[in-house]
């Protein structure tokens, strides 16, 4: 008997970038396809001391049920953390969610109907597009230049579509690595103003900056747009500085939507581990995150150099990219000089033949795909094998 699914599957696929990770099972490839932090990053005596001091002083807590909204002493914890990013947040004012990830899915769950518009950046983080259209969404995109979104053509699109909201990953984006500047960002504010349009801002790579810090996020932002503030969600999470394995999240918002966010999310899971919220809580109060991100900036900027150096030289005019200032990724196009390719696709399987990986760009458009993208990761890979790996695209390009 065929089982009856439900509509709203018809409406999603299974992730391109799972289905590409199918074809590395083949020996010495490497991969630049994963949009994971690298593990040997990963602070690990520091968590270790964190789990022993959640369970030698809140045992009874940190093993027990906890309130949906997040564990007390973590929201805390959370809180002074944006707070010293210059986001004036109250504990009261965010919910610890399981993972940023299910923020979207809260998000989708309380605002999102059928045919509900949403306009997202082109290209956007995979895993949104497919949640939103999980729950009906009509999907919008709005194009990127160098800069991050071009915001005259979001206006444009924000006055023709009326959408339910806007989501926008304005800081070293995935799959884009695109930042946005001081002016699109007040800008960004005004227009939620103005059109009186909700906008999700979210930040998991923010923290991962290689020189200057970048623009104050749009949450830190707000007090200076009034009224602002009353339109923003903020989400967040310590899975790509701390540890994915926590799956720790959380998001800001305005009360009345924190508080449909709140219910929803009861359904969900009735609260995100209240261990994994503990061990959070002790390790943003023992100080050691401010060392940790130094380590992870150095590392991740040494290697997105390399990226860009061994892309340039290798690969020359037959791609064009913007070299990121924080975060994973290398978003980058097919030119087709010389003959070169134009398809990421074919590129992509091309180079899995000479051993190495990358995600095609096409599946990260809500609309209009550009088929000539495609992104690469250098979070995982020391520099040797990504000046390796690049000199092996050589070969797949002919």
């Amino acid at each position: 008997m065929a089982i009856p699914f439900a509509d709203r599957l018809n409406n999603v696929e299974t992730s391109a970038i799972r289905e590409l990770f199918k074809l590395l099972g083949k020996p010495g490839i490497i991969s630049f396809a994963g949009g994971f932090p690298d593990s040997a990053l990963f602070d690990v005596d520091g968590i270790r001391e964190a789990s022993l001091a959640a369970l030698a002083q809140e045992p009874g807590a940190a093993l027990q049920y906890g309130a949906t909204e997040g564990y007390g002493p973590l929201r805390e914890q959370i809180a002074a953390f944006m707070n010293g990013k210059g986001a004036a947040v109250a504990p009261e004012q965010l919910i610890v969610t399981t993972g940023s990830q299910q923020a979207l899915d809260l998000l989708g769950k309380t605002l999102i109907g059928p045919g509900d518009k949403v306009i997202v950046e082109g290209p956007t983080f995979l895993a949104t597009i497919q949640c939103f259209r999980l729950y009906g969404a009509d999907l919008i995109s709005a194009p990127l230049d160098e800069e991050g979104v071009d915001v005259d053509r979001l206006e444009r699109l924000i006055v023709e579509h009326r959408p339910k909201f806007v989501y926008l990953i304005p800081t070293f984006g995935n799959p884009s690595g695109r930042m946005l500047g001081l002016a699109r960002r007040r800008r960004i504010l005004e227009l939620a103003v103005q059109h009186k349009t909700i906008v999700v801002e979210d930040d998991p790579y923010g923290d991962l900056y290689f020189g200057e810090a970048p623009p104050p996020s749009l949450l830190a932002l707000s007090p200076s747009v009034p009224g602002s503030a009353d339109l923003l969600v903020h989400c967040g999470s310590l899975s790509k500085v701390l540890s994915p394995g926590l799956r720790v999240g959380w998001m800001v918002a305005p009360a009345e939507l924190l508080a449909k966010a709140t219910m929803c999310k009861q359904f969900s899971d009735a609260n995100t581990s209240t261990f994994a919220q503990a061990v959070a809580g002790q390790y943003l109060k023992s100080g050691r995150m401010p060392e940790t991100l130094a380590h992870v900036r150095r590392v991740y900027a040494e290697r997105a150099r390399a990226m860009a150096d061994a892309l340039r030289q290798e690969l020359g005019q037959a791609v064009s990219f913007v070299e990121p200032q924080g975060g994973l990724f290398i978003w980058a196009r097919l030119t087709g000089m010389d003959g070169g390719p134009t398809d990421g696709a074919a590129f992509s399987k091309r180079a899995v033949e000479q051993g190495v990986a990358f995600v095609p760009g096409a599946p990260f458009f809500a609309s209009h795909p550009d088929h000539a993208t495609f992104r690469m990761s250098f979070a995982t890979v020391g520099v040797d094998k990504i000046q390796e790996g690049v000199a092996r695209l050589l070969k797949a390009l002919h």
